[in-house]
């Protein structure tokens, strides 16, 4: 198996396994939380060797160097030959540090809280 010549930004970052599907991917580029050299992309983009990739992944800004192409997603442990990681070590600890976190978490679209919720909310407090 040869390594691809052109592969698409969205095509890339799920198989690099920083999108958990193609089209999380794809919704990333549309809303420009991904970068490239501080360019937003649009998903069809081609990625090339050696480009610095940056992308809002959840509340991280993930910073990867584009090392070969590939189309395929691989193994967890074979990321390492296709990208490089340079987040910075401040930015993973946001993923750890509870505080940062907000105290409630109520889904979009859920509406205003019920009397239940409301009294919870308001015994919390």
């Amino acid at each position: 198996m040869s390594a691809p010549e052109t592969v698409r930004i969205d095509k890339w970052l799920w198989a690099v396994r920083l999108y958990k599907t193609r089209s999380l991917a794809t919704e990333a580029c549309k809303a420009g939380h991904v970068t490239i050299d501080g360019h937003p992309v649009k998903p069809a983009r081609d990625v090339r060797i050696g480009e610095t990739i940056t992308a809002l992944a959840g509340e991280v800004r993930r910073t990867l160097r584009v090392l070969a192409l590939l189309e395929q997603r691989v193994g967890a442990p074979l990321v390492k030959q296709f990208a490089e990681d340079l987040t910075p070590a401040a930015e993973l600890e946001k993923q750890r540090d509870p505080g940062a976190r907000p105290l409630f978490l109520r889904p979009k679209g859920a509406g205003r809280p019920t009397k239940k919720e409301r009294r919870e909310l308001e015994e919390f407090l």
